[in-house]
């Protein structure tokens, strides 16, 4: 049974700090999917409030343990007056952090009910009750969140709470009633109504019921941002990590206390999603490697690390400890992988799987990786918008890398400028800021590329306006179809293609010349000879704005048609 505690984590299973699931007991007023605290909440104790001391520390005889007998019994008979006074016949299982019977790994082809916890037959429910407890207890297939359960089965998981049997759970009809189960003894009753035959019936049965604010264990969570959800996105993002080789193992919990392992393939991603129980957390992982004992001999020398293996007959466990402990238990796998050191979890990204609707209803969370953190911030973002970053790193191969608020974009060369430049940090530098234009947002593969250049003025533009004008430029290349003159006066400025075969003469006819030097242009005898770093006045002949191409002409001469170029 979880401790109350308002705003922290309760580590799942016993595992190290690193890798916790997000179920958060404490108060909740209002939170997405959890609903408002019920206006009537009583708790229901068999310990007399006149037995406190003066920092309401019971003192009295009663014992802390469940008597297996009338007093139990007296419990169940009071929730159900509560219930019944409500008008709810069923309840569902909410947040359920273990089961009867079961904990730790399950095997992933088990079949249904295969880990079902079962009461243990000691029923002494009180049988004057139309409510009264009574049936199997939900298994592993069955018990999970959302599930519904009668107001009978419903009182069985109560009275196996009572007596510690290791099951917990919320059990609640939204917006109606709930019923949790504390320490000690202690049951919290929430109604949309006051119930006062319930709290008289409570009364008559040698119980109190005591009136309070909101329940101890109204559900919380410490967590800012949205919770990823285990949708189609979340689906193609998996195969495609599957196709890269980096994402082999899926961790299904149905239940905080439990695990099913799936090995992941190609081919086996649907199969796998087909199986898994409702609203289970997931949280994907690298894949085992067959090599053990180097995978062994990668864990620290001492402290805590949580280890997953395959053993002979290819059952998956996994578990937390010390690594002298975790080495000796999977010395025998037959393949192995680490999910946490010490130094952080090893985990790719997390989900929580929708209800068949889409809608995500779960109120548990996974705890956030990077993978994850950056989803939240890729679905704020929307093709077309104006955002501000900071450059982390300029790739080797010429991608500029931007923090975008938690989200790493990207800039490819093209999109850093309108101008030709040789590198990247022609333009930018680690550490600057930049305001780019979002071109896309590609949420299974995680990338958003930005342009800097789409917030800039495109200078080609304005030189498509010049058509015709005759302006004096630099010959910057030749190359066997024509030369390239810089037509602006920087140097960076936007070059254009005199064709092969311009300056033929006009009327004048053909000028003939000397054999030219290898650093001149030999177009024929009609070609005028051009060498760089020659200036020369050329036309603007034609602007192609959509392949970004300049085509010039010497003053006087009809283009032939030539290809234009496509210098900057």
């Amino acid at each position: 049974m979880p401790t109350v505690r308002a705003s922290n984590a309760i580590a799942r299973r016993e595992r190290p700090a690193t890798r916790r699931a997000r179920t958060i007991l404490g108060r909740v007023d209002g939170q997405a999917g959890g609903g408002a605290t019920l206006p009537y909440v009583h708790r229901i104790t068999k310990y007399d409030p006149a037995d406190r001391d003066q920092h309401g520390h019971y003192t009295g005889p009663q014992d802390t343990d469940s008597d297996r007998g009338p007093v139990e019994a007296a419990y169940l008979s009071a929730i159900a007056a509560f219930a019944t006074d409500t008008g709810v016949h069923e309840l569902a299982i909410r947040e359920p952090e273990s089961v009867p019977g079961a904990d730790g790994d399950l095997p992933a082809d088990a079949p249904p009910g295969a880990e079902a916890g079962v009461r243990d037959g000691e029923s002494s429910g009180p049988g004057a009750d139309s409510a009264a407890p009574g049936g199997p207890l939900p298994g592993v297939d069955a018990f999970h969140d959302g599930a519904r359960v009668s107001l009978g089965v419903a009182l069985e998981l109560v009275r196996t709470m009572l007596r510690g049997g290791g099951a917990w759970c919320r059990l609640e009809a939204e917006g109606l009633f709930a019923v949790h189960v504390g320490w000690d003894q202690y049951v919290y009753v929430g109604s949309a109504a006051p119930c006062e035959g319930a709290v008289a019936r409570t009364r008559a049965l040698g119980l109190f019921a005591e009136r309070l604010d909101a329940s101890p264990y109204d559900a919380a969570f410490d967590e800012a941002g949205p919770q990823r959800p285990a949708d189609d996105v979340f689906w193609q993002r998996l195969r495609w990590e599957v196709g890269a080789g980096r994402a082999g193992l899926l961790e299904e919990a149905p239940v905080r206390t439990l695990s099913r392992w799936h090995r992941l393939d190609r081919g086996g991603v649907d199969a796998v999603r087909a199986r898994l129980a409702p609203r289970a957390m997931l949280t994907v992982w690298p894949g085992l490697s067959d090599d053990v004992p180097a995978v062994l001999a990668g864990l620290p020398a001492e402290g805590v690390a949580e280890l997953v293996w395959a053993d002979a007959d290819g059952r998956i466990t996994s578990a937390a400890g010390e690594v002298g402990e975790l080495s000796a238990r999977a010395a025998g796998a037959r393949a192995a992988a680490v999910l946490s050191d010490g130094s952080g979890t090893r985990a790719l990204f997390t989900a929580v799987r929708p209800d068949p609707d889409g809608v995500l209803r779960a109120r548990w969370r996974t705890e956030p990786t990077e993978s994850d953190r950056a989803w939240a911030v890729l679905t704020t973002l929307r093709r077309g918008e104006i955002r501000t970053g900071r450059v982390v790193e300029i790739a080797p191969f010429g991608v500029t890398f931007v923090d975008i608020g938690g989200c790493t974009a990207m800039i490819n060369v093209p999109e850093l400028s309108w101008r030709r430049i040789d590198r990247p940090s022609d333009v930018v530098a680690v550490g600057q800021e930049v305001t780019a234009l979002v071109l896309d947002v590609d949420l299974v593969r995680e990338r958003v590329p930005l342009s800097l250049k789409a917030l800039q003025p495109d200078p080609m533009a304005a030189l498509a306006a010049r058509v015709g004008e005759v302006v004096t430029g630099e010959v910057t290349l030749l190359v066997p179809i024509g030369a390239f003159v810089r037509v602006e006066d920087r140097p960076d400025g936007l070059e254009g293609l005199v064709p092969a075969g311009e300056g033929h003469g006009g009327p004048e006819g053909p000028r003939d010349g000397p054999d030219l030097p290898p650093d001149r242009l030999d177009g024929g005898p009609y070609v005028r000879a051009l060498a760089v770093g020659d200036s020369v006045a050329v036309r603007i002949a034609a602007v192609d704005l959509e392949r970004r191409r300049i085509e010039l002409a010497l003053p006087g001469d009809t283009p032939p048609g030539a290809p234009a170029g496509d210098r900057r």
